[in-house]
């Protein structure tokens, strides 16, 4: 007979977080689905409400720091609504190529119109799929991209070695995620804002409350910027930074393939 203590290990072993709500691993990507087919139709505009327009500056910054060139064939992982995809569009050229890369189609819809509409719509192309078994060969791609979709899936460890992997050596990626000021006192509003204000506009203009509390939940739970830093390095990249943004609000990470 298996002892408790082995019973209750391998029990936890099997579990995973949807925010503070213990779920079974082999569930979280039809939750994480579900949430974002609740909220993908008012998902750019509620972005924008609740970070008072500051997403597209730290967007812009991230993909800035990836320091792409015309003719580099970039990933977007997570990629949902393509503000990473047409910034890094902008910069690989008519001679580069951006991987729309998401899991989920509601919200690969919502960002198909925002890429018909600009100038990049012949070099950017959509693959529906999961972000911890990427359907790309080894070494595809100069530049891998991840904007506030890692802390989603049932293992971002597994996401970030499958992004290694697609990368050619010398290829960079980046992760732009959210995280949590470091002044005390900004902090606190921040918390005070995150579980109180944001579900009340999430209910009010995006008609759905829970969605808007599993957010500032799952940011909790996220490695901080060091322990990420240190999870990159142990993957194998080199190089590895980490910039705040918003007194933390937001982080960049960036590493190199070896």
């Amino acid at each position: 007979m298996q002892p408790r203590s082995e019973m209750n290990a391998n029990k936890e072993d099997q579990l995973t977080h949807f925010g503070y709500l213990q779920i079974p691993k082999d569930e979280k990507v039809h939750w994480v689905r579900r949430h974002f087919n609740t909220v993908a139709q008012k998902y750019d505009f509620m972005n924008t409400v609740l970070s008072f327009g500051t997403h597209y500056l730290w967007k812009q910054i991230a993909v800035r720091m990836m320091n792409l060139q015309p003719g580099d064939r970039v990933i977007d992982v997570c990629g949902g609504t393509a503000d990473l995809s047409l910034l890094a569009a902008k910069d690989v050229g008519a001679t580069g190529e951006v991987v729309l890369y998401d899991i989920n189609w509601a919200m690969l819809k919502m960002g198909r119109p925002k890429v018909e509409r600009s100038p990049f719509a012949s070099n950017v192309k959509y693959v529906q799929g999961n972000a911890e078994q990427i359907s790309f060969a080894d070494c595809s791609f100069e530049g891998a991209m991840v904007g506030f979709g890692i802390r989603n899936l049932t293992n971002p460890q597994v996401g970030f070695k499958e992004m290694h992997r697609v990368l050619k050596p010398g290829g960079i990626l980046m992760c732009l995620e959210f995280s949590e000021p470091v002044t005390p006192w900004f902090r606190w509003l921040y918390d005070f804002y995150s579980f109180y204000i944001m579900p009340a506009v999430g209910k009010i203009l995006g008609g759905c409350a829970p969605a808007y509390t599993y957010l500032p939940e799952s940011i909790r739970l996220f490695p901080k910027p060091e322990q990420l830093s240190a999870i990159l390095e142990e993957i194998g990249f080199s190089a590895v930074t980490f910039r705040r943004l918003t007194d933390g609000i937001a982080v960049i990470h960036t590493g190199v393939k070896k």
